[in-house]
């Protein structure tokens, strides 16, 4: 498989995960897996880690299957797409985590469009606390309506 082959399959599945996030939070977060969710939305714990982290847990089994069915079963398609999925789940824990909820204490003063997009974007996103009227998007990709200056 060609090097070029392999980054297009890196950037689709980086590109799919954008809906896959989307997806899984509105149908599967904010469903029938709200009982992991909901501690993201309201804190009920004292503790740094919430029920909501196995999310992160289901996603870096799938990147490490595909890697793990490449190097050891000769599937070689599994090197972009577990690479992919592992990229977008670095970028999201970055933005989502660090960024936006402050899990660790770095871009505190990032002001610009984007950065205020997302975070207008996610606060409305948590202003609702139950499970229904959450609207959802994904994490790089966020409406134009939230850039405003």
């Amino acid at each position: 498989m060609s090097i070029a082959i392999w980054i297009l399959i890196f950037i689709a599945t980086f590109c799919i995960m954008e809906f896959m996030a989307w997806f899984t939070h509105k149908y599967i977060m904010h469903g029938f897996l709200w009982s992991l969710h909901k501690d993201h939305h309201k804190k009920d714990h004292d503790s740094w880690f919430e029920r909501n982290d196995a999310f992160f847990i289901f996603y870096a089994v799938v990147s490490m299957s595909f890697i793990i069915s490449a190097a050891e079963y000769g599937f070689t398609p599994g090197w972009p797409l577990g690479f992919g999925i592992l990229a977008y789940g670095i970028a999201y824990f970055v933005v989502h985590d660090v960024f936006i909820h402050q899990r660790f204490k770095l871009f505190r003063n990032a002001n610009n469009r984007y950065a205020r997009g997302v975070r207008r974007a996610h606060k409305i996103h948590h202003k609702h606390l139950g499970k229904e009227d959450g609207e959802c998007f994904g994490m790089l990709v966020v409406p134009f309506k939230y850039f405003k200056k």
